[in-house]
C-alpha cells in the first residue's frame, strides 16, 4: 500500500551531483547560513526549500569539512573564489567574444 505524501514519508527522489571547488563550497555554505532565507525573494515554495536543502547537504553530505571552515579559511576561500572566477570570466570572453 503506498502512504500518501502528507505523512511526511520521504519518497526515493532522483538525485545529482555536483562537483565544486572546495572555496565554493566554504563561501556558499557560509553565504547560505548568514542568510535569512525567509527575506530572500521567491515566486514559489520549491525556491524556498531548495537553499536550504543545499545548505543541509553542505552541513552532513559532503566529502570535505564545509561546514567546519574557520573564519580565516571561510576569508581565504572568498579570496580565492573571487580570484578563480575572474579567471574564467577572462577566458570565456576570449573564447566567445560577444
Amino acid at each position: 500500500m503506498e502512504l500518501p505524501d502528507c505523512l511526511g514519508v520521504e519518497r526515493e527522489l532522483p538525485t545529482v551531483n555536483v562537483r565544486l571547488w572546495r572555496a565554493d563550497a566554504v563561501v556558499l555554505f557560509d553565504w547560505l547560513m548568514s542568510t535569512d532565507l525567509n527575506l530572500v525573494p521567491v515566486e514559489h515554495p520549491a525556491q524556498k526549500q531548495a537553499p536550504s536543502a543545499l545548505l543541509s547537504r553542505l552541513e552532513w553530505d559532503v566529502d570535505a569539512d564545509v561546514a567546519g571552515a574557520t573564519a580565516a579559511e571561510i576569508a581565504a576561500a572568498k579570496g580565492a573564489g573571487g580570484q578563480e572566477h575572474g579567471a574564467q570570466w577572462a577566458c570565456a570572453a576570449v573564447a566567445y567574444p560577444g
